[in-house]
Formats: structure tokens, sequence, C-alpha cells
């Protein structure tokens, strides 16, 4: 009786074992890139945060709490970077997003030429993001440029000048370039949302006597607001965050005026060796753009429960 006990606590035992097993296959599959991700993403989250709570001077740190965080409630430069920021990350989108709906729409049709237009639209993608911003400041230098020219020529400009140097303007250079190099995120990922649309639906609207611009809003648009819901987030996300075009055009001048909380965090950190500063100011960014990705989950997840 007891060697019969035993063996039905050993067989069980092994039919245990036998089912954690499979369980756990996927996660040893996974866990080369779970420690990578861990690793490159999480440690440095932690790291950095960390140093919010901290002043760091030229040879030594101390701990300060939330001091970080109040002093950026009295910063007038944050402030000013924040207001920089919303119209650097809405005008960029908002061009890029309608353009690149606009290529979308056009790149869905068959003529010819198209793979040609394709791969033209589809370049400054490609393009080192430096090197883009570099560009741009040469074609709005009036001297070597011949942008200023043409904006003086069609009446926009009183004379053919750099609006980099104006502080009143200057934030449309780093847009106009962004706006360059974005568009093609949008074709691309639209594009591939518009293929994925069944004919069918099309050639039933047209048949039933739909407009083309009904059969934009009430079938294109549907299945797409999926689609443009995360791609905006995404690019959002991307936008509030790149310094590139911004530090190599205007170096967030004139007078600040094109200064933006990404510019802000590397001349905290990087020029005015505040790590624990600019840190703090990078924690206040997370969260913004995580409280803002969460809002647009949400919009996505009921755009997809009812188209």
């Amino acid at each position: 009786m007891t060697y019969a006990v035993s063996e039905i606590g050993t067989a069980e035992k092994a039919r245990r074992r036998g089912r954690s097993l499979p369980a756990l296959e996927p996660w040893l599959y996974l866990s080369p890139a779970l420690i990578l991700l861990v690793t490159v993403l999480l440690v440095p989250l932690i790291i950095g945060i960390s140093y919010s709570f901290r002043k760091f001077s030229a040879f030594r740190s101390e701990y300060v709490g939330l001091g970080q965080y109040q002093a950026m409630f009295s910063d007038p430069l944050l402030a000013q970077a924040l207001i920089n920021t919303l119209w650097w990350t809405i005008g960029s989108l908002f061009f890029q997003f309608f353009l690149g709906l606009g290529l979308a729409l056009l790149l869905d049709r068959p003529f010819y030429g198209r793979k040609v237009v394709q791969a033209v639209v589809f370049l400054p993608w490609a393009v080192p993001s430096f090197l883009s911003g570099l560009t741009w400041a040469w074609l709005f230098n009036p001297i070597v440029g011949p942008l200023p020219h043409w904006l003086y020529a069609m009446g926009i400009m009183a004379e053919p000048s750099n609006i980099l140097a104006d502080p009143k303007v200057a934030m449309w250079g780093p847009i106009i370039a962004n706006v360059w190099f974005g568009i093609p995120f949008f074709a691309i990922t639209l594009l591939a949302a518009l293929k994925s649309i069944p004919s069918e639906l099309h050639e039933a609207a047209a048949i039933d006597g739909a407009t083309p611009w009904q059969r934009f809003s009430k079938v294109t648009l549907p299945f797409l607001a999926p689609t443009i819901a995360i791609t905006v987030m995404l690019r959002t996300i991307w936008i509030a965050t790149f310094a590139d075009l911004i530090f190599v055009m205007t170096s967030g001048g004139p007078a600040g005026s094109t200064n933006t909380v990404a510019t802000y965090i590397y001349v905290s950190a990087f020029k005015s060796l505040d790590k624990g500063y600019a840190s703090a100011v990078a924690v206040l960014l997370l969260v913004l753009l995580i409280l803002y990705a969460v809002v647009l989950i949400g919009i996505r997840r009921s755009l997809a429960r009812y188209s």
C-alpha cells in the first residue's frame, strides 16, 4: 500500500513537471531578448530616475530628494521649452500626417512611374537627421541657399533673410525640415493600411452611388482609423523627444525661441553639467508622453472596436 501511494505521488510530480516545461519553453526562447531589453532599457531608466533625486557638482553628488522637481516649477526656461515643444510637435505632426496621407492615397492608385515616385518619396526617411538638418540650415541661409530669395520673390518676405535668425518665425525652419523628414513614415504606414482594405467594399459603394468623398469617409477612413491612431502616437513621441534637427539648425536659439524640452535636457546635462536637473526634466517629459500614449491607446481600442 505504501509503495502504491509513493508511486502515485511520483507519477503526479512527473505530470506536473511535464506540464510546466512546455509553459516555460517560450520564456526560455525569449530570455535573450528580455535580458537585452532589461539591460538596455530598464536599467538606464532606473539610473536616470535615481539621478533626478541628486544634485551633481564637478566632483561629487548629494541627495536632494524632490529638490530638482521643485526647481522645475520656478524655471522660466523650462516653461518656454514646454510651449515650444507643443508648437514644434503639433506643427510638425499636422503637416506630416496630412501630406503623408495625401501621398499614400496617390501611391495607392496605379499610374506610370509609380515605383520611381515611391522611391523618391521614401528617400528622406533614409537620410541621417544630422545631414538633413545641416542641409536645411544651408537652404535657409540667404548667402548660399535659394529659399530666402524664393520667399522674397513670392512676396512672403520683405527681403532675403535667414528665418532661423528671427525669434518670431525661427521655429518654422526646423518644422519645415522635420515635415520633409517625417512625411515618408506616414506615407509608408498608411499606404500599407490602404492595401489591406478589400477592393470589393469600394466597388460596392460605387455601385450604390457613393461619391469619392463618401467612399473615403465611410469606407477608407474607418479602416485607417486604428492605424492612424497608433502612427500618430508613435510619431508624436518621436517628435517630442527629437532634438537632432533643432540642435543642428538653431541650437535652441535665437533667444531660446526654438528651445524644446529635448534640447533643454541635452544642454542641461552636457553643457551645464547638471545631470540631476536634466534627469528630472526627462522624467517630466516621460510622464507627459506616457499619459498621452495611454489616451491614444484607449482611442485606438475604441476605434478598432467600432470599425
